[in-house]
């Protein structure tokens, strides 16, 4: 997708790799609405994970400037610690990083296949491809939205529906940040694997890759290219992977 002139919607925008996003791709000519739950710094205050905040960021983008044309699921949280202590826990999570993508694209996609066109980009996780070491839910959850990600693709890419899947590891944000921050060590430990793991990139360079990836026609980004590796490495051998990873957790533990 040329994304100059196309309509585009970006969730999770308020800061990190969401605002960066949405500078990008106005500085590249699309029409540019953002959202989040803080709606100091973002067009529309909404809940990427609501059905029906989902509609209205849709219906402010239509008024503005038109059909959307490219849903940026940007919107994501770490969530509980280790096997989380609740089912709400659990829920939250599944909500916002699995279930608004569902919901998104339930309202978007039969729109896309009457137009021709559409694109779907979401924010995953190397987590998604990997694991997550300290965090059950959010590994769980970001395996999911790839399994989501890729689904879409399979099914309506012979259809003009163009999907992208970003899986960084570490990039500066809030919520890695967050995380290096906190004193308690449960909370700490998986931002401190993600550290461990690879370089931490900037929002506005892991931005640039996915709207080149977007312009590209391109599935799956990788920032940190070292990814591709462990992804290989793990498919080769699961045993030696999981051994590996068991090592990196009480190294980072210690």
């Amino acid at each position: 997708m040329n994304v100059d002139g196309k309509v585009a919607v970006v969730t999770g925008a308020a800061g990190g790799i969401g605002a960066a996003l949405a500078q990008r791709l106005a500085a590249a000519g699309a029409h540019v609405v953002t959202t989040d739950l803080d709606g100091a710094r973002v067009h529309v205050a909404a809940d990427a994970a609501r059905t029906e905040d989902i509609e209205k960021v849709l219906a402010v983008a239509r008024e503005r400037f038109g059909p959307v044309d490219l849903y940026c699921a940007n919107a994501g949280i770490f969530g509980a610690q280790g096997l989380a202590d609740s089912d709400e826990d659990w829920a939250r999570a599944i909500d916002v990083n699995v279930l608004a993508h569902v919901r998104a694209a339930r309202l978007l996609v039969p729109e896309w296949l009457e137009r021709g066109g559409g694109h779907f980009a979401s924010t995953a996780s190397a987590a998604g491809l990997l694991t997550q070491i300290g965090a059950a839910p959010y590994s769980v959850t970001k395996h999911a939205a790839v399994a989501f990600s890729e689904w879409l693709s399979i099914t309506y890419g012979e259809r003009g529906i163009g999907v992208t899947c970003l899986c960084p590891m570490g990039v500066n944000t809030n919520m890695l940040n967050q995380g290096l921050d906190a004193v308690d060590a449960e909370t700490a430990l998986g931002a401190r694997v993600v550290a461990h793991a690879g370089a931490i990139l900037e929002p506005g360079d892991v931005a640039d890759r996915v709207v080149e990836a977007i312009a590209a026609g391109t599935f799956l980004v990788l920032p940190h290219a070292e990814v591709q590796g462990f992804v290989e490495g793990k498919a080769r051998d699961h045993e030696r992977w999981l051994r590996g990873m068991r090592r990196l957790q009480g190294a980072v533990s210690a």
